[in-house]
């Protein structure tokens, strides 16, 4: 807009300042078709006016018309090849149509007509960097700065350029620079999510606070399991946390004086990220449960201001998200029944029971399963307790029953591994982080260096995709936001999984994907195949992981990608010996016997428990059954991998995880060592928990 009104300057016919006032206003309202109808007839008139063309360029530009973008630009250079804001547009214009060097031409021909043009160097840089000359990219945009201090959009690509580099708290800096001075910046606190989780601080930085804050309020932006060891690292240099934390450890405080509890629920930052995701962190685990248990006891001396009810609420909603997983005293116990009991008394004489005994007693079981919970009448304030605690409980008890289902689930590990995820649908979650910029698949297998040897699916518009086992939808509904135009099925063989899957899927909006239970060893009944498909961390809990494998290669397209997702033997050693632990034992995978072993993990010293207890799945029961104490489990290395690949017609195309693919990339620098799993063989060999999550890669279909 701003490029448009300085030509107006050049202007000296005041028929002609009429007419490109209105095409003006017409490309400021979006209207480029217009625009470009109205313009080619006033250029008949005035062939010789540089901001018709302009106007034209940037209205097909608009369109995403590259090459009749460029072909005005050129027109305006035969009249006057001196105005840098030409250069600078048709700059644009090649850089996206892909053409990054004569974008660059053009952006450094208007620089040298124009040394302090901000928005040209702002371009070049971002030209750098979709060629990955990162150190280019930094200094154009340093300069773009340097000349225009305010510059939000350069702070923001120096951000990004710089978490490419690694440099995340330089970039979050710079992020946090273009949201200071464009505070509604969508864009900024979307990228910061991203370079969030690799920061651990080491001292107390409280100006994050309310960044953060504001980014957990956005719904759509961030996972916040992702962040929250990030934001754990923050929280534990606050002077408030770290004067309790430093009397817990000496041992020194049974139970927490009601002023402190208040004065912690000042923090809003730890009441936001404790609504929102387990904790995993053993010191804030052990203060959380001090918390319920003091106010459990001192409940008659609780005043019922704001500070200490927004702790109890978020101290609730913890404990429901990781399902209770805090153990509890046999006093708690005896004290919590009398809560309970005068709670029924309240609801017998026809009144509402106080709100801080309904927030204690939620902190230690689900409202949904008293009788009593549908007689509640909270503040609107606590409407997130009785949607989570009561009314997805009901809403997806409704959801159950509609469900379609393929085939009949008869296999017997299937059979054991669907009534685990009955028990415990997995995993629980809030908040997800969806793709704002969706891929075509070329767009994908560019950004993720994809190998694709047919490139028939490259061309796919409207991809349909096949997601065998998304649990309670945390994978269907990134896809559905990841592929343009995409059409998903989804499929679990657990309906209460399937039914938490469809409550967040609609509660999101999200309308291109279908949900049916059926096992992986049912889909051919479908009698389709798909363009894409995902399994992620189900192959290695069936009872023979090939064969279905085989049944997905069988739903696949030729030419059809498939992300496979499997355990590594090397990185689990570690769970392997706890697993001949539990088994040696005799441990259940009961509520009651879970957590008693967990108390052992806690206070334990050897690695291997160590190991355990560092991991986020150890905080919540079903990501601690599904950790340690699962029906079935496999284990693969990348050898046997690849002899699968093979005999199943595929071809690895390539780990999804930059940053893992970053570090193989500091060893072996050749461009085809990425696909050769022999060498990540070599590598993981050398870095034993570079898979500690699970191999997760991408495969191609050839026949």
């Amino acid at each position: 807009k701003d490029k448009l009104i300085n030509f107006l300057k050049l202007m000296s016919n005041n028929e002609l300042n009429e007419k490109l006032k209105l095409l003006i206003e017409l490309y400021n309202r979006g209207k480029f078709q217009d625009v470009l109808i109205k313009g080619n007839t006033i250029k008949s008139k005035f062939p010789r006016s540089l901001i018709i063309y302009n106007i034209l360029g940037a209205s097909n530009t608009g369109l995403k018309k590259y090459s009749d973008a460029i072909n005005c630009y050129n027109a305006a250079l035969k009249i006057d090849n001196s105005l840098p804001d030409t250069y600078n547009n048709i700059g644009v214009a090649y850089q996206k149509k892909g053409n990054q060097q004569m974008a660059i031409n053009n952006f450094e021909k208007a620089i040298q007509l124009k040394s302090d043009y901000p928005e040209a160097y702002n371009n070049l840089g971002i030209s750098f960097k979709k060629i990955r000359k990162y150190k280019y990219s930094l200094d154009n945009y340093s300069k773009a700065i340097l000349i225009k201090p305010n510059f939000y959009e350069a702070y923001f690509n120096l951000g990004a350029v710089l978490y490419e580099l690694g440099d995340y708290e330089k970039s979050i800096k710079n992020y946090q620079k273009a949201i200071i001075i464009k505070p509604d910046y969508h864009e900024a606190y979307y990228n910061m999510c991203a370079a969030l989780p690799n920061i651990t601080f080491s001292e107390y930085h409280p100006h994050h606070y309310k960044f953060i804050e504001k980014l957990l309020d956005y719904n759509t932006y961030v996972r916040p399991q992702q962040i929250s060891n990030c934001v754990v690292s923050l929280l534990k240099f606050d002077p408030e946390i770290t004067l309790v934390f430093d009397k817990l450890s000496l041992g020194k405080l049974d139970r927490l004086n009601l002023k402190t509890i208040e004065k912690l629920g000042r923090i809003t930052l730890l009441n936001k990220m404790i609504k929102v995701c387990r904790i995993a962190d053993i010191s804030f685990e052990n203060l959380f449960t001090k918390i319920r248990s003091s106010i459990l006891f001192s409940l008659s001396k609780v005043n019922e201001n704001n500070n200490f009810q927004h702790l109890q609420l978020a101290l609730a909603l913890q404990c429901f998200h990781n399902e209770y997983i805090f153990n509890q005293t046999e006093d708690e116990n005896r004290a919590l029944e009398k809560v309970i009991k005068s709670v029924e008394i309240s609801f017998k004489k026809g009144t509402q029971p106080s709100l801080k005994s309904v927030l204690c007693i939620a902190s230690y079981r689900a409202l949904y399963t008293f009788k009593w919970s549908n007689l509640l009448d909270l503040p609107l304030q606590y409407k997130e307790l009785i949607k989570r605690q009561i009314l997805d409980f009901r809403n997806e008890k409704n959801i159950k029953s509609k469900i379609k289902k393929i085939g009949v689930i008869t296999d017997k590990v299937s059979k054991k591994v669907r009534a685990q995820y009955e028990e415990n649908p997995y995993p629980r979650w809030t908040q997800l982080r969806l793709n704002i910029h969706p891929f075509s698949i070329k767009e994908f297998a560019e950004e993720y260096e994809l190998n694709i040897k047919k490139t028939n699916i490259l061309k796919v518009c409207r991809p349909e995709i096949l997601i065998a086992g998304c649990g309670t939808g945390q994978n269907s509904i990134t896809t559905a936001t990841k592929f343009r135009n995409c059409k998903i099925l989804a499929t679990d063989i657990s309906l209460s999984s399937l039914a938490y899957a469809i409550r967040k899927t609609d509660e999101l909006s999200i309308k291109n994907i279908d949900y049916v239970q059926s096992d992986i060893l049912n889909l051919k009944k479908i009698n389709k195949k798909f363009d894409i498909i995902e399994c992620s961390g189900v192959l290695h809990h069936m009872d023979n992981p090939i064969k279905g494998w085989q049944n997905l290669c069988e739903c696949l397209k030729s030419g059809g990608l498939m992300k496979i997702a499997l355990y590594s033997s090397l990185a689990r050693s570690h769970i392997n010996k706890i697993r001949e632990e539990i088994s040696n034992h005799g441990i259940q995978s009961t509520d009651d016997e879970m957590k008693n072993y967990r108390i052992i993990l806690k206070n334990s010293d050897k690695t291997e428990h160590k190991k355990i207890t560092s991991s986020q799945d150890f905080y919540s029961l079903s990501t601690f059954r599904d950790l340690i104490f699962h029906e079935k489990e496999h284990q693969f290395n990348l050898l046997e991998i690849k002899s699968s690949l093979d005999k199943l017609g595929l071809i690895f195309s390539g780990f999804e995880n930059k940053k893992v693919l970053k570090d193989f990339k500091t060893k072996y620098k050749y461009s085809g060592d990425q696909y050769d799993l022999h060498k990540w063989n070599d590598f993981e060999k050398n870095n034993p928990d570079i898979f500690i999550g699970m191999y997760q890669f991408w495969c191609q279909k050839l026949n």
